[in-house]
């Protein structure tokens, strides 16, 4: 019994430092928007090797989302791919220095409108190293390497987009929505992460009793 506890609390740990890792992949932020808001996307890449990231192309589906805005970031360049209509189907920012260490990560921030019937939004996402390998993140979700989705929940009943983007309900309606193109926030979804690193330590924890009783038994 011993034995089978140890080993347990082994593979426990193993399986959590997994799903640790696995957690940092490129992902579009914010997790939830509203048919028809005006958002802020940040794109987040976090660099997963020993070698520098030099090179993040973002596809966008069209029928959910017009991204049309893209804010400058030093250290880097950003050239737009545009369909027969001139409409931007996807942006490539590549490394005019290092890129991204081994340690780091980055935000790049772009600005567009959800598709007025738009129920999530799938960014598929390319990801170059130095060494022109390329991860693809554009698996579904619970995938090796899943595309990271922004869910879009309905429109309020009566609202609109003002000239601003910001979505206001209908007179004698409650709880409008709102979605700046300049301050439409990003907020980051760590509790996956937070709840890993948790279940990481008691693992940690249990393999250290677990061991200490059996040496106690010796």
């Amino acid at each position: 019994m011993r034995k089978i506890s140890v080993l347990f609390c082994a593979i426990f740990l193993i399986s959590m430092l997994g799903a640790t890792l696995a957690s940092a992949h490129v992902t579009v932020l914010p997790n939830e928007s509203t048919q028809g808001a005006y958002e802020k996307f940040a794109v987040r890449v976090p660099n997963e090797k020993d070698i520098p990231t030099v090179k993040v192309e973002v596809k966008f589906p069209l029928d959910a989302v017009s991204v049309s805005r893209f804010e400058p970031k030093p250290g880097w360049k950003y050239d737009l791919s545009k369909d027969a209509n001139g409409k931007i189907t996807g942006v490539i920012w590549t490394a005019t220095g290092e890129g991204l260490g081994a340690t780091e990560f980055a935000e790049f921030y772009m600005q567009g409108k959800v598709a007025d019937n738009a129920a999530s939004i799938s960014w598929k996402a390319y990801q170059t190293y130095k060494d022109g390998s390329v991860v693809e993140w554009v698996g579904a979700q619970g995938s090796d390497k899943p595309a990271s989705v922004t869910k879009v929940n309905p429109k309020p009943a009566g609202a609109s987009a003002d000239s601003h983007g910001n979505m206001t309900a209908a007179p004698g309606t409650a709880g409008a929505q709102t979605g700046h193109p300049e301050t439409g926030g990003a907020p980051s979804s760590s509790v996956p992460l937070y709840l890993s690193i948790v279940s990481l330590a008691l693992g940690v924890v249990s393999l250290i009793v677990a061991i200490s009783a059996k040496n106690k038994r010796k």
